[in-house]
């Protein structure tokens, strides 16, 4: 099946990320994380919103008492849009000058888990991937990750998604849902390196993984064993993390960036940093919200 590519809106972000769809508002939320801005838009009035944050926010997700959870890369932040502030409620990397925070997705309990990076040496094993509980107190469940990136959970919750992005990997756990801890690591899918590294991920509600290709200029959908379903050719290369929306929940919105690409190359590949909508014929899941 071929999939239609709509250029939703012309943002330039230099690196979007972490779409995330509020059915409430009928509104997606995103980041650029570069700028530290939070944008918006709904797709029934057109009406788009941005907000720069006085914190580098990296994924954006919604809490269950209203406002929003934060992943920035200097800590884990709560932050309410309409003041436009932001509070840290948890940095455990405050010590480091080599480590800071990437993606997130929370659990079917209300818990987040998030991922770590060496922004140094993006390929040392120096990740990690952290639990944020309601009460703010932060675990961590895993070590050794050369750039812990998309991350997403299987629709009953149970298996954990990470992409490993340096290694061209997505790595998969098995997830004690009563505990919050991870076990039985194991590559889930391997990316050949002509199609780029692995960067966000969203499950389906068929337990679908899909994938997005930094560099790559793809997403790939995967079926919950591991092969791939099927393949979207993007009209730009840094393809960067996706998210179900729409009143059914099957249209594709997906962030894409121009970092470390030249003006030239830009020129080549119009549209990137710009917001694009793919309508599929699988629904997605509406993601959790955070309970502290």
């Amino acid at each position: 099946m071929s999939h239609e590519i709509e250029q939703v809106l012309s943002v330039r972000n230099e690196i979007g990320e972490a779409p995330l769809w509020v059915p409430e508002e009928g509104r997606l939320y995103w980041t650029d994380t570069e700028a530290s801005q939070v944008w918006s838009y709904q797709p029934r009035s057109g009406a788009r919103e941005s907000w720069t944050l006085t914190l580098p926010a990296t994924s954006i997700l919604r809490r269950q008492n209203g406002g929003f959870l934060l992943v920035t890369k200097t800590g884990l932040a709560f932050w309410e849009r309409d003041t436009n502030t932001c509070r840290l409620v948890a940095n455990p990397l405050a010590d480091s000058k080599t480590l800071w925070f990437n993606d997130g997705a929370v659990d079917r309990q209300g818990r987040l888990v998030t991922g770590t990076m060496n922004y140094r040496s993006l390929s040392s094993p120096d990740g990690c991937l952290y639990r944020l509980d309601p009460d703010g107190q932060v675990t961590c469940l895993e070590s050794g990750l050369a750039v812990a990136n998309g991350i997403g959970f299987s629709p009953d919750g149970a298996t954990l998604y990470v992409s490993e992005q340096f290694r061209g990997r997505i790595l998969c756990f098995d997830y004690d849902q009563e505990a919050g801890t991870v076990s039985r690591r194991r590559v889930f899918a391997q990316l050949p390196e002509s199609e780029g590294l692995p960067d966000g991920i969203r499950v389906d509600s068929a337990g679908g993984v899909w994938n997005a290709h930094w560099g790559g200029g793809l997403i790939t959908r995967y079926t919950p064993e591991g092969q791939v379903d099927l393949q979207i050719r993007m009209p730009v290369p840094v393809v960067t993390c996706l998210a179900f929306g729409g009143e059914r929940l099957n249209e594709l919105y997906v962030t894409t960036g121009w970092y470390g690409m030249s003006l030239k190359e830009q020129k080549k590949k119009p549209g990137c940093g710009d917001l694009f909508r793919i309508r599929t014929e699988h629904i997605g899941l509406v993601e959790p919200r955070f309970r502290g």
